[in-house]
């Protein structure tokens, strides 16, 4: 027996439930499922469950048996199908994460990303090595909504070919019945011989401690339908159940060298009066060009930007929005999360704002928030941030997948530049509203944002998504450094 086939092989087969013995466990089993929903409504996750398989009129079956079962005013259904445009034009993961449970709330993800995946691999979408970078950013996603205490319940429903037949042939002689049996029921059969090796190498491949899969043979409804129940009921109940509480354990964060990062540039880069107006008309024609290109070519760019207060982040950013057409781009200013965000995992909100194909985001803050602002005032834990340098490292190589051009910025100024530039938008009426109490006590913090900053551009800075350090002292060169390597990343994937 091979490793790939070792889930399969080991799944309990034969399986059957009398309907009189069925119908005598179903009232207690949905009294427990309905009161465990509720307990979930006080709760602090969500809940998740993706349903996917071979047994595609089971599914059909086991969703109309569960949506009976529980209050289905807190359970959202999501049949994934094929792609659309919109959908097609970013991301993957894109349209997962617009469907995303709220926390207190259950989903049911119906095929999702497991069926595509096998789906594409059976059709020759994608390679066998494509398919096995799939499985990697799957477990990088699974892992990251878990990890933030999403409760994944992942359910494959597994149906011999012969049982697969026979329900067919029953069908197809059922006036009342056969309307239901759609293109895909006779593909999953016509192609099963070749969809079953490739199905179990990916629930293989995909089977974490994080994120289980439950195997299940179909063969039996009562048996199925049951088995699923009981397992969402036996893990949910586990999660809502009140726990001990156990004090927080520190991690450390890795030794800083004795010169951190940002002490290495050179802030005294400047730039003349004349050598910047020529380099940004020059610079500005040549983004304008590229990004029409971009947008010829279907390819998205996402621009962040981070930096201290007053780094002279929203003036690099107006330079770069005056070169790119008004209808190719957006910037998203990140602000405070709201109530509904914060009821949801810290990305959903990015992955929501990310641009469609041939466009340009440019992010004035991001995700890296989690990392710096939040780490350092202590509005994540120690364990929320420290495991979202890995989140954010799988949540870019979902964009790099996809081909968007990705470029990231810390502006750094000096202590004294920052002080500053705070001063003059005291005296300047209309700086005024630039300048707030927040920005003076961030500043008394910055020895522990350095250290932030530090450990971002270690643990974040890749080959796929490197960071650009830019010397902000003088704002003309910055701007200037800022254009050219924004336009040199273009040129690079064009």
């Amino acid at each position: 027996m091979t490793a790939e086939r070792s889930l399969f092989e080991t799944v309990e087969r034969g399986h059957t439930i009398a309907k009189k013995e069925y119908e005598e466990l179903v009232p207690d089993l949905r009294v427990g499922l309905v009161n465990a929903q509720y307990d979930l409504r006080r709760s602090d996750f969500a809940v998740l469950v993706l349903v996917a398989g071979d047994d595609r009129m089971g599914m059909r079956d086991l969703l109309a048996e569960m949506g009976d079962w529980v209050d289905a005013r807190y359970l959202r259904i999501h049949l994934f199908g094929e792609r659309t445009d919109e959908e097609r034009a970013r991301p993957r993961a894109w349209r997962y994460w617009n469907a995303m449970p709220r926390d207190g709330e259950t989903a049911i993800f119906i095929g999702g990303w497991a069926a595509t995946t096998v789906r594409e691999r059976v059709d020759g979408t994608i390679s066998a090595k494509e398919l096995d970078r799939r499985c990697e950013l799957i477990r990088y996603l699974e892992e990251t909504l878990v990890a933030d205490g999403m409760l994944l319940v992942k359910v494959w429903l597994h149906l011999p070919k012969k049982e697969l037949k026979r329900r067919l042939e029953k069908r197809r002689k059922n006036e009342d019945k056969s309307w239901r049996i759609d293109a895909r029921d006779l593909d999953t059969h016509d192609r099963y011989d070749e969809t079953l090796p490739i199905a179990e190498r990916f629930v293989n491949a995909t089977n974490t401690s994080a994120a289980p899969w439950l195997v299940v043979e179909s063969t039996d409804r009562h048996y199925r339908n049951l088995t699923v129940a009981r397992a969402l009921l036996e893990r949910l109940s586990a999660r809502v159940a009140p726990k001990p509480s156990t004090p927080a354990v520190e991690t450390s964060s890795p030794a800083r060298g004795e010169r951190g990062v940002l002490e290495t540039l050179d802030l005294s880069s400047a730039l003349e009066d004349d050598r910047y107006e020529v380099a940004l008309e020059e610079g500005s024609e040549r983004l304008a060009h590229l990004t029409q290109r971009a947008r010829r070519k279907d390819i998205a760019t996402v621009i962040v930007f981070e930096g201290w207060d007053a780094a002279g982040k929203g003036g690099t950013i107006r330079r770069l929005a005056r070169a790119i057409d008004l209808e190719n781009q957006r910037v998203i200013a990140i602000s405070a999360p709201t109530e509904e965000e914060r009821a949801h995992h810290y990305l959903w909100r990015f992955w929501r704002e990310l641009p469609r194909d041939g466009t340009v985001a440019i992010f004035d803050r991001s995700w890296y928030g989690r990392v710096l602002v939040e780490r350092v005032e202590g509005f994540a834990t120690v364990a929320e941030w420290s495991r979202a340098y890995d989140e954010i490292n799988g949540f870019e190589e979902h964009l790099a997948e996809h081909g968007i051009v990705l470029v990231k910025f810390w502006l750094h100024i000096s202590h004294e530049e920052q002080m500053r530039r705070f001063e003059e938008r005291e005296r300047t009426p209309y700086k005024k509203y630039k300048i707030t109490a927040d920005d003076y006590r961030n500043r008394a913090k910055r020895p522990q944002y350095e250290a932030a900053v530090d450990d971002m551009v270690a643990r974040t800075s890749s080959k796929l998504a490197p960071w650009h350090l830019v010397p902000a002292n003088d704002k003309r060169f910055a701007r200037i450094r800022v254009l050219e390597t924004v336009c040199a990343a273009l040129e690079a994937r064009l």
